[in-house]
């Protein structure tokens, strides 16, 4: 058979292979990934729009004579901000970020902003993102984002310690919004690992929330870090969905038939066990918030909910073709929906006059995440996902060597069976008995 007859037989399969993936988008809507998972509830979600105002704070030069304020402020008083750095006091490592002790919420914050799209030295950090080029805990994570968590831990680790070991009440919280979504979960990530640099902070102490963030750890640590570690997605937002390494995504901006082609041909012909089962391919991080405030196909607001959940499988695979795409990934937005969302809450719990928050109510929902995480843990390891029961220590390596399997030769099923018990057992006494 010639070339010229093979031509139309591989078009005719691409056209196909297009009509698919298009068909399949279409069918997949808004909220589909997070359809069967439970609500969140008021207590665990009421800090998500003071951070994101902190985040936003972090944008002004000036916090005394803020410039781009919304509505209320940021809720900051200048004199409780310990550290601001910029993007020149940084050298370009990391975006800019400040520390800031909220004596109202006792809380030890740390703030990073996202991406400057006019700072050359934001889009290194993130482009930098090969896959397997570092490794964390017995997973992987996004190279460009660990290096850029490593030079804020070296540079503030001894001020946060003076401060948890100040205030021994309060927490010590990292927030941050896209590229300083990626940093704050790499930057939690570091500060369990090295809690004695913090004084041997306890692990319940410290909490993260990554708002809209770029996809920076492999699922296994996405799983096992789920109870300190929260994401915030709005509706659409297509960071947290992208697979293609954002490398390629940046290239491709200005040959958005290009991206998609890539995209096609990725969701058409990669299986989904083949994903679960890549122990390189990262994930959102941690616990997922997903807020919806739009029905499929429309462009009316409803009343804002939000569904939380530790996934395993399915976790935010799907870019959703929307118009509301790229501006679900803005922090105004998600401000203002998070806060829209936060008083509808009140409203329904009938607690809007004071943020008391039954003391009944707050320990049943935290028995309930434990009960969740657990879960979910048990799920990564019945779906055989890679190192999801035996976290090594940590480091981080250039040259990859190829990780050990858990099977080995001549094992027998049972004894597999016995050591993924062991393992799992081991695991779930660490995560839950020794905080």
């Amino acid at each position: 058979m010639s070339f010229a007859c093979c031509v139309p037989v591989i078009e005719c399969v691409y056209c196909l292979a297009c009509v698919r993936w298009v068909w399949k988008k279409f069918l997949y809507t808004a909220g589909r990934e997070s359809e069967n998972w439970g609500l969140a509830i008021a207590s665990e979600f009421e800090p998500v729009p003071r951070f994101c105002r902190y985040i936003i704070a972090v944008y002004e030069d000036d916090i005394r004579n803020p410039i781009w304020a919304p509505p209320g402020g940021y809720g900051i008083d200048p004199d409780w901000v310990i550290v601001k750095k910029n993007h020149e006091d940084t050298q370009g490592r990391v975006s800019p970020y400040l520390i800031y002790v909220d004596h109202e919420n006792a809380d030890i914050v740390v703030a990073i902003r996202g991406l400057n799209l006019a700072k050359e030295s934001d889009f290194l950090v993130l482009l930098d993102d090969k896959l397997g080029q570092a490794e964390f805990d017995g997973g992987y994570v996004h190279n460009g984002l660990l290096k850029a968590a490593q030079w804020v831990w070296e540079a503030e680790s001894q001020i946060l310690r003076e401060l948890v070991e100040r205030y021994p009440d309060y927490t010590l919280t990292f927030a941050g919004h896209s590229l300083g979504a990626g940093v704050v979960t790499l930057l939690a990530m570091l500060a369990v690992k090295n809690r004695e640099k913090l004084g041997f902070l306890e692990r319940k102490r410290i909490r993260c929330f990554a708002i809209a963030p770029a996809r920076c750890v492999s699922l296994n640590l996405a799983v096992r870090y789920a109870d300190i570690i929260n994401s915030i997605v709005l509706q659409d937002d297509f960071l947290p969905r992208t697979t293609v390494a954002l490398e390629h995504a940046f290239k491709s901006l200005f040959c958005f038939p290009c991206l998609m082609c890539i995209m096609c041909l990725k969701d058409t012909f990669t299986l989904e066990e083949k994903m679960l089962k890549d122990p390189r391919r990262l994930y959102a991080p941690g616990r997922l918030y997903h807020i919806i405030v739009r029905k499929p196909f429309s462009f009316a607001n409803i009343r804002p909910i939000v569904r939380t959940a530790i996934p395993v499988d399915g976790r935010f695979e799907h870019i959703v073709l929307s118009c509301n795409m790229t501006s679900d990934h803005a922090i105004i937005p998600i401000l203002t929906e998070s806060q829209r969302t936060i008083d509808s809450m009140l409203e329904r719990h009938q607690i809007a006059e004071s943020m008391n928050f039954p003391v009944q109510q707050r320990m049943e929902r935290q028995a309930s995440l434990k009960e969740e995480h657990n879960a979910a843990l048990q799920r990564a390891v019945a779906l055989d996902v890679p190192q999801a029961y035996s976290p090594s220590a940590y480091g981080t390596f250039r040259d990859i060597e190829e990780a050990q399997d858990f099977e080995k030769p001549g094992e027998s099923s049972l004894t597999i069976s016995k050591k993924r018990r062991e393992s799992w057992d081991d695991l779930a006494g660490r995560l839950f008995l020794h905080r």
